[in-house]
């Protein structure tokens, strides 16, 4: 994301773009990095930047002081196109995320994330779902789960039914655990649904060789082919993450982290 407002401002008096090397003074505290784009979490008034050590940091910019000490680049990432492999064989499958990231990019000369939700970035994080189904996948709004409410209810809802009448022979959802059974639970009251809709995630983030958001996933995928038609949330089943279990969306809680 971009800085903007205040912010902005902050940076344009001293002509100062994101991958410049920035000197930046605050509490008589000095920093030397790179600035770095803003995360869609951040306070609207921090400024983040990598510095020498590979640590990135959060200044405030309030009562801060900033010199411009050498240009950069923009952190660019290119992607080679991706073999969908669409086939009529298939079932057609949607997946629309509502925050957080299924698929991210790191900028290995940053170590910035860059979050996007595309078929594409999803194929390239998980070729293998190009086995099963043919993939549509999109993002509806990118909020933290502890941010979800009725309006973003309404609104996935309307998304579901927009992808089921566009065809969808199931629906996945990509969402934070935190709050996934309420909007599991919302979901199957405000949908009279005719394919599965799943719910998924992960409690260990996709860069962590831990992760187990491709179990997850690939569960998810496997569970929205089937002949069940409602909503359902798919995790897995125990710490060593060898089985998923499917939980009816209006009977589960999150019970730890």
């Amino acid at each position: 994301m971009v800085y903007e407002g205040c912010i902005r401002d902050f940076l344009e008096l001293s002509n100062i773009s994101v991958g410049d090397t920035i000197k930046i003074e605050k509490d008589n505290i000095t920093h030397k990095g790179m600035l770095l784009e803003k995360p869609d979490y951040s306070n609207e008034n921090t400024l983040i930047i990598k510095l020498n050590s590979g640590y990135n940091i959060g200044v405030d910019i309030q009562d801060a002081k900033i010199e411009k000490i050498a240009s950069g680049e923009k952190p660019n990432i290119e992607l080679d196109p991706v073999d969908k492999q669409i086939s009529s064989d298939k079932d057609n499958l949607s997946i629309l995320s509502t925050g957080g990231t299924v698929a991210s990019v790191i900028d290995y000369k940053t170590g910035a994330v860059h979050p996007a939700f595309t078929a594409d970035d999803l194929l390239r994080a998980t070729p293998e779902l190009v086995d099963y189904a043919n993939i549509t996948a999109k993002a509806i709004f990118n909020i933290l789960s502890e941010n979800m409410n009725p309006d973003y209810w309404i609104k996935t809802a309307n998304s579901i039914y927009d992808e089921i009448n566009n065809g969808a022979d199931g629906v996945i959802i990509a969402h934070g655990t935190d709050t996934m059974h309420y909007t599991a639970s919302a979901l199957s009251f405000m949908l009279d649904t005719p394919v599965p809709i799943i719910l998924t995630g992960a409690q260990r983030s996709s860069d962590r060789p831990s992760s187990d958001a491709f179990t997850n996933l690939m569960a998810s995928v496997t569970a929205a082919k089937d002949d069940i038609a409602e909503v359902c949330i798919c995790m897995h089943s125990t710490e060593d993450d060898p089985t998923c279990d499917l939980h009816r969306g209006n009977r589960a809680r999150k019970m730890h982290t």
